[in-house]
């Protein structure tokens, strides 16, 4: 079973080094970055790339025009900037240069939801992984672990489509064996159990294992599921765990509303009646604070996972 520790490399760290890697290997691809290369790490990158690594300036919108316009030429660009601002700002270009011009284009979204912290409610996004769901011919992807995180930018690179991909720049956890292999629309079984199943996505995959850890102390078995995949949601695995553990709860650092749970509970609502709750952020704006404080107050600690969990095992 999977343990939560601490790595010694920040994601950001992670994420530049991947991209340099795939840069290196391929020449097409290529890096828009809005004006926050020192805050994800990518500065070295621009300054010995020239020709592929490009700062647009706080732009997002143009950013990914420019970007679209690439990939019809036969670039993969990937582009990054603050969650918010690579889904609210440029979600028009994102939907009609991206997806219905069928383009092939990466969007990176860095500290989603209450992992901004210090930065504030203007500077989180509790909505994005909910504004990309609803566009067509997209992936949405919710990683926090290294190991994944670089797996699944290599297989961005690999495969073609709008990508939309959300990571803590600062986290360090890691619950993956290096040997791991992962599929773009494919959750992953990161602890077993047979009494009830937590669907987690990014950071609260970490606290669900340390929820489930917990609980078998009390004699209950949790399966904990990384469904970093959002779109498309891998349906046979829910159904799955539904049908094997009879009781299911989401767990997702977004708005109950749009994000994991909605995804969840659509499966769930027409193909297997079990007892399902979610544990997400209320339909509110962030506030400014450290991630555990933002945790607690938004409602997406492990404490809010077992008590979810405590009320589903009631229903069974």
């Amino acid at each position: 079973m999977s343990r939560v520790e601490t790595g010694n490399k920040e994601l950001r760290k992670v994420f530049a080094e991947t991209l340099e890697e795939l840069m290196r290997e391929n020449k097409d691809i290529i890096y828009l970055e809005a004006d926050l290369a020192g805050a994800i790490g990518t500065t070295g990158l621009i300054s010995s790339m020239p020709e592929q690594a490009f700062d647009v300036g706080i732009m997002e919108a143009n950013m990914v025009g420019a970007g679209a316009g690439m990939s019809m030429k036969g670039k993969i660009p990937f582009m990054h900037s603050f969650g918010t601002f690579a889904s609210r700002r440029c979600a028009d270009q994102v939907f009609l240069s991206g997806c219905y011009n069928h383009a092939n284009i990466k969007i990176i979204g860095s500290d989603p939801g209450i992992t901004a912290e210090t930065n504030g409610g203007t500077h989180m996004p509790f909505e994005d992984m909910g504004i990309y769901r609803t566009f067509p011919e997209i992936a949405v992807l919710d990683v926090a672990e290294p190991h994944l995180l670089r797996e699944m930018l290599r297989s961005m690179a690999e495969e073609y489509g709008v990508m939309y991909l959300r990571f803590p720049r600062k986290g360090k956890l890691c619950y993956y064996e290096k040997e791991r292999t992962f599929s773009i629309g494919k959750g992953v079984i990161v602890r077993d159990g047979t009494d009830a199943t937590v669907i987690a996505s990014g950071i609260e995959v970490a606290e669900a294992i340390l929820a489930a850890e917990e609980l078998e102390e009390e004699g209950l078995h949790v399966r904990v599921v990384d469904m970093f995949t959002i779109k498309p949601l891998d349906e046979e695995l829910v159904l799955a765990c539904a049908q094997e553990t009879n009781a299911v709860v989401t767990a997702e650092n977004h708005n109950k509303i749009g994000g994991l749970g909605s995804a969840v509970a659509e499966v769930l609502a027409e193909n297997a009646a079990v007892p399902f709750k979610r544990v997400g952020i209320p339909d509110c704006f962030g506030e400014v604070g450290n991630i555990h404080f933002l945790s607690e107050k938004f409602g997406i600690s492990k404490e809010d996972i077992k008590e979810a969990l405590r009320d589903v095992l009631k229903e069974k």
